[in-house]
């Protein structure tokens, strides 16, 4: 009962009525102060959720450590472009030398290595010979990506292949000369000769030899035919152009994998033999 009367006596909270009683002996505070610190405070959390979200979508240092990492790359290949050119310059040596002491002992010998390298690549060539320019087309495949459309390794195979069947006497991709353990290959979206990677979108192939008989033997092999479809496909590009003087770079000295010693014995019964 007491609780009843309370409630029907006094409705009001205490609380409630000190603070209605000194709002009606003060007058109603004002606004303005509250809506500014309102408008203080949404902007304050504004500009530390934009904060924020740059922060999320770059990282502090990316910028940074993008352009260390590029730059180690840059010098990564100065250090093996310069590796390369000193490679080649002791190849060079070492070629004068052994011809050198060759041609005082004998002839025929360095004539036959000479030989053999022009086979093999360890030779530098000249000569007239074809040119075959293979270009990335620009069509566009059913998700909108040209990746279809660019020259992969399999068609530089094929008319590297055709072109040594067809009677070249040396080849060169790219300016990187083929030897008898070359490989042209992917390593991602990039097309590579002997860990070279080719910059296209033109890939220009080289090849030393009677340009006539090249040329009309080319004709006969499946890469012409090959090489249409591709055109018709995909809008791959193929040239064909005879060049008066091609000169292609040796490809270095080739590693000796196998050898035999031959006998005294041996070279005796040859001698001996009618």
């Amino acid at each position: 009962m007491t609780l009843l009367v309370e409630v029907m006596e006094k409705p009001l909270d205490p609380g409630y009525a000190e603070a209605a009683q000194r709002r009606a002996a003060g007058g109603a505070p004002g606004r303005g102060a509250g809506t500014v610190l309102l408008i203080l405070v949404a902007v304050l959390l504004g500009l530390m959720t934009t904060a924020a979200a740059m922060q999320l979508r770059a990282p502090s240092g990316a910028v940074e450590a993008r352009e260390l990492l590029e730059q180690e790359i840059v010098d990564r290949q100065a250090q093996v472009e310069a590796s390369r050119a000193a490679s080649a310059e002791l190849s060079r040596e070492i070629a004068a030398l052994q011809q050198q002491v060759l041609a005082a002992r004998d002839q025929g010998l360095l004539d036959d290595l000479r030989l053999d390298g022009v086979v093999t690549g360890a030779e530098a060539v000249s000569g007239p010979g074809l040119v075959v320019t293979v270009s990335d087309g620009d069509r566009l495949d059913e998700n909108g990506s040209a990746s279809s459309s660019r020259v992969q390794a399999v068609d530089l195979q094929t008319v590297v292949n055709a072109l040594w069947a067809s009677g070249a006497e040396a080849i060169s991709v790219g300016g990187e000369r083929l030897t008898s353990l070359s490989a042209i290959r992917h390593a991602g979206e990039a097309i590579m000769v002997d860990l070279v990677p080719l910059p296209g979108p033109d890939y220009v192939v080289e090849a030393v030899g009677d340009p006539e008989e090249l040329q009309a033997a080319y004709a006969r092999t499946g890469a012409p035919a090959y090489t249409q479809l591709l055109s018709s496909q995909w809008g791959i590009r193929t040239g064909v152009d005879v060049a008066d003087e091609l000169s292609l770079s040796s490809g270095g000295q080739q590693s000796l994998r196998f050898a035999e010693p031959v006998s005294d014995d041996a070279g005796d019964s040859e001698e001996e033999s009618p």
